[in-house]
């Protein structure tokens, strides 16, 4: 089947113009934290996906349709509740370490945090890092 074409494509935007951008300067520092704990874990270079989610390295993801999409393998966006990091490998990989994460909110493949200093920092880049592995194994 044929790669489909989506809305949210990877721009040639700069990521970092983006992230100085972020007017919330608690907000920037998680985000340039995330940014050094995926690309740590990625060894990929950053990309602006659409106008605001920063996703690490490539991959074609094909859906039980047999549907194709080029896509990032982990990322994040700032929004302005909470940060959303995606998970590509979906969050039930890593129930027992999110049991301890702190405080936080889930969907199938997202985690949404408030602030970095809610949660275990260790633990999330423990579960940044499985995520990574579990996608390019």
């Amino acid at each position: 089947m044929a790669k489909a074409h989506l809305k949210t494509q990877a721009t040639d935007s700069s990521v970092t113009d983006f992230l100085a951008r972020i007017p919330d300067e608690g907000m920037r520092a998680d985000c340039l934290h995330l940014f050094d704990l995926m690309a740590q874990a990625t060894k990929a270079p950053a990309k602006l996906w659409g106008a605001n989610i920063i996703g690490f390295g490539t991959q074609i993801c094909t859906y039980a349709s047999g549907r194709e999409i080029d896509w990032f393998i982990i990322g994040f966006s700032p929004r302005k509740a909470h940060l959303s990091l995606y998970f590509m490998d979906g969050l039930q990989h890593h129930e027992k370490s999110l049991a301890l994460l702190g405080k936080h909110k889930i969907g199938k493949s997202c985690l949404y945090i408030k602030a970095l200093d809610d949660v275990d920092l260790d633990l999330l880049n423990t579960v940044i890092s499985d995520s990574v592995k579990r996608v390019t194994k």
